[in-house]
Order: structure tokens, then C-alpha cells, then sequence
């Protein structure tokens, strides 16, 4: 039996706020004797929103208010009402997400809707579902290559790197093409983000707020933004301001790149140079998506289309793919329904690569999901081995306290889901390794990846199953 669904993806990014009305077309993909899994097996984008300018009442605060009109407006221009949608996600994103107000704005929004993902991404779960969006996972699976994606926005540059489909590292720089904004009419320096000043400083560059500015200036300090972007993908030896760029961290020095893609507003003028205007939007833009496609960047890697450039982040949003888990599952308390919890993903490289590997590898991609320091509730995943002896089961245990240390100390449940069926034993030797102090929940036969969301149901059949909602942004890879 087919159904089919409406959903929204709102994304609200350091320059543009824009949204996008898809259709899902569900199927339950079980035999009629089977536990129904329900599957997305069509989508298509049905509008596709002006972009607006994010609205800001100071360079610290969203104006919450302006971004809820702007997303009431595009719902009556789409012919949808908040009551035809059933699912969704509104997702903050670049230096936006860093804003005084940001929480806020995201739960005043998510009632325009039913349940969507609420999330504010941090950099390194924004690069995962901008270069998602753009299609360089799946290339590099197509063509057995490491791709880099640089998704190029107005206030970062977010960076992931998968090899064969899987995901190798990501990081981010605070490089974009709205940390220098330009009055249209005067021509005059309105803005200067710091850290730009401070580059502009340490290269002797001439560009001051107030003042107008040679357009020798101006290509100067974008050269050297597009260097920086060309030392964060291993292809020019890093320099003395390269760590100071770093919004939170760089990718792996070890990692060589076959193939590049670019998304974000800026990857437009990269693909395409026809462009009379070079402040068309009074910043920087134009100017840095022309450099980097003369840059090394496009010489030195081979350059592939991405599917989406300015729209890569939320193409449409927010799949409901129902799955029960049971009956082999662990939870030492009742803390059910539990919603919109992010996974992390170990690759199986990970998994395989030893128990002091792994817990690097649970330790550092724990980062994606801390903002502002401090760290948001999250699922870990995992395969996990088919019939495991006992010797192993206790293994894993010890290697997975390690590695979720940080989540240990925090006052939510320790959450795991494998995919395997092995959460029963592997959940009670948790519990018991952490001497019965913290409360565990771990569910199998749930497959899942990065970028996603789960809602757990309360406990039926007695206890021994629960519904899990797996909610997959909707990428056009």
C-alpha cells in the first residue's frame, strides 16, 4: 500500500533563510508476514521558496520574528497549510546558529508543523548534510574516489570528505562570502568579520569599515581566503593563520583528494562565471566564488557538478521510516518516548580498527554534536558483529564506555543502536560494567546512518519492542 506525504525543509543559514515542500511517496517495503517497514520510495520537490536574506535585529541576534513571517508568506505562496504538512525539519545552520537567540527561533517555528526535527547544526553535522546535499557521497561511490565537498555560505565553509560513500572527516573554516559586506550605492565597507581583519592585518591589505575600498584590496584578501581554503584540503602547506581560520577544527592531513564539489550560495560562481555584477549582493560573494574557481582548488582536483549548490542543505526534509526493535532489546528504565535524537554513525572501518581506534574515533565524532561547548543528547551506532562470543561482547562494552565518556557524565541515558541483533546482551553488559549507575537504552535490527534522527515509542508487546520513528533529511543523493 502506497501513501503519500508532504514535507517541509526549512533552512535558516548565516546569509539565506529559504524553504522547500516536497512529496514522499511511502511503501511498505515487508511481506504481509514480516514486522512492516516502511520505506521511502519516491520524492519529489513540488516548490522551492524565494531565498531571503536571513533577517537579523544585530549582527547577535536573529529577528525571530521577520524569519517566521518570511516562512508564513512562502506556506500561502505554496498553496499549504502548517496542517497539510506532516513532517519536516527546521534546521540553523553557519554563524546563525551561534546567534544569542537561535533556540528560540527554531521552537517558535517548529509549531508550524507536526513533528519536525528541530536542530541546531554545528559545523560538522551541517557539513555532513550540505555535502550530502550536494551529491559528493554518492559520486565518490560511483567512481571509488575521495571527494571533498566545500560548502561555501556567507559566514563559513563547511567541509566533508567521504571515500567510496563512507564518511572519512569533516571540519570548517570561518571563510564565506558575507564576512565582508559592501554598500551597493557608496561602495563603503559596512562590515568586516574579525577574523577577516585580522587577516587583512597580518597581509599588510588596506580595508577598513567606512571606507571604500580598491577593488585591488578587495581581490587581495579574497586570494588569500581562497589560499587558506587550498591549505584546508591538503593542496598548499599550511600557514601561520590557518589554525586561527578554523572554526572548530580541519580535516586529517593524511587524507589526499581525487575530486572536489561545491555547494552553498557561493559555489554558483564558482560553476558559473557569467556575472556583470560583482557586489550584486553587497559582499564578497561573486568576487570569492570567481577566485576559487581560478584557484588550484578546480587545477589540482578534478571538479565535479554538484546536484545542489545554494539549496544542498535541506532539499526537502524530514522521511518518517517506521521499524520495531525487539525483542532482544536492553532499557534499564522507562524513559520512553524519546524524540528527535541525533545518530552518530561509526563506519565499519571504525569498528574494525581496533579498541583503541574506536574510541578515538566515538571521542571525536562526539564533537559534531557539541555547540557552544556543551554537548546535545545523541544515539551511537553501530553494526556490531554477528554472533559474537562473550569474550568480544565484554570487549565492546569496555571499548564503548571509553569512547561515550563525555556522554556518560552528562544526565541523559548512554543510547546505542546496532544492527545487528545483539542489544539484549550487549545492553545488559553495559549496565553491568557501569555498575548499575547509568541508565542504558540499546535497541538492534535498526539500520541508520549519519544525518539522522530517531523517535523511540514506549515499550510494547509487554516490554519487549519498541516502535522506532528513523527520521533521514531528504537528500537528492
Amino acid at each position: 500500500m502506497r501513501e503519500e506525504i508532504l514535507s517541509v525543509g526549512i533552512d535558516i543559514g548565516t546569509s539565506t533563510t529559504q524553504l522547500v515542500f516536497s512529496k514522499l511517496t511511502i511503501e511498505n517495503l515487508a511481506s504481509s508476514f514480516a514486522i512492516p517497514r516502511i520505506s521511502i520510495v519516491d520524492k519529489e520537490v513540488i516548490y522551492r521558496s524565494e531565498i531571503y536574506f536571513t533577517p537579523l535585529k544585530s549582527q547577535k541576534e536573529i529577528d525571530g520574528e521577520k524569519v517566521r513571517k518570511i516562512v508564513e508568506r512562502e506556506y500561502q505562496n505554496a498553496g499549504i497549510t502548517p496542517s497539510d504538512v506532516i513532517t519536516g525539519a527546521v534546521i540553523i545552520t553557519g554563524e546563525t546558529a551561534r546567534k544569542q537567540n537561535a533556540n528560540d527561533v527554531l521552537q517558535n517555528l517548529s509549531g508550524l508543523a507536526g513533528d519536525f526535527v528541530v536542530a541546531t547544526a554545528g559545523p560538522d553535522l551541517e557539513s555532513i548534510i550540505s555535502a550530502k546535499g550536494a551529491g559528493a557521497d554518492k559520486v565518490s561511490e560511483d567512481e571509488d574516489a575521495t571527494v571533498i565537498n566545500l560548502d561555501v555560505g556567507g559566514g563559513t565553509t563547511n567541509i566533508a570528505v567521504f571515500k567510496e560513500g563512507n564518511l572519512l572527516d569533516t571540519g570548517c573554516l570561518d571563510i564565506g562570502g558575507r564576512l565582508i559586506k559592501i554598500d551597493k550605492s557608496s561602495g563603503k565597507v559596512t562590515y568586516i568579520a574579525q577574523k577577516i581583519k585580522e587577516l587583512a592585518k597580518l597581509k599588510f591589505i588596506l580595508i577598513e569599515e567606512g571606507e571604500k575600498p580598491s577593488f585591488e584590496a578587495l581581490n587581495k584578501i579574497v586570494d588569500e581566503m581562497v589560499k587558506l581554503l587550498e591549505e584546508s584540503v591538503n593542496i598548499r602547506e599550511k600557514g601561520d593563520f590557518y589554525e586561527e581560520i578554523l572554526t572548530n577544527k580541519g580535516i586529517r592531513s593524511d587524507i589526499s583528494i581525487d575530486c572536489i564539489t561545491f555547494s552553498g550560495g557561493v559555489a554558483d560562481y564558482v560553476y558559473n562565471l557569467d556575472t556583470e555584477d560583482m557586489f550584486k549582493y553587497g559582499d564578497i560573494g561573486v568576487l570569492l566564488g570567481r577566485a576559487i574557481s581560478k584557484s588550484n582548488l578546480c587545477t589540482k582536483l578534478v571538479v565535479r557538478r554538484s546536484i545542489e549548490t545554494i539549496r544542498a542543505t535541506v532539499v526537502g526534509a524530514g522521511s518518517h521510516t517506521t521499524d520495531i526493535s525487539g525483542s532482544t532489546i536492553t532499557y534499564t528504565e522507562d524513559k520512553f518516548p524519546i524524540k528527535n535524537l541525533p545518530i552518530l554513525k561509526l563506519s565499519e572501518g571504525d569498528e574494525n580498527s581496533g579498541n583503541e581506534n574506536m574510541v578515538r574515533a566515538i571521542k571525536e565524532k562526539l564533537k559534531w554534536f557539541t555547540l557552544e561547548n556543551e554537548l546535545q543528547p545523541v544515539a551511537i551506532a553501530i553494526k556490531g558483529k554477528l554472533n559474537p562470543s562473550f569474550v568480544e561482547i565484554q570487549e565492546l562494552g569496555k571499548t564503548l564506555i571509553e569512547g561515550m565518556n563525555d556522554i556518560l557524565k552528562e544526565d541523559f541515558p548512554a543510547i546505542l543502536v546496532i544492527e545487528n541483533d545483539i542489544a539484549k546482551v550487549l545492553g545488559q553488559t553495559l549496565y553491568r560494567q557501569l555498575d548499575f549507575k547509568k541508565e542504558v537504552i540499546c535497541i538492534d535490527t535498526i539500520k541508520v546512518e549519519n544525518g539522522d534522527y530517531i523517535d523511540i515509542g514506549k515499550p510494547l508487546a509487554g516490554g519487549r519492542v519498541v516502535p522506532v520513528i528513523i527520521k533521514t533529511l531528504i537528500f537528492n543523493s
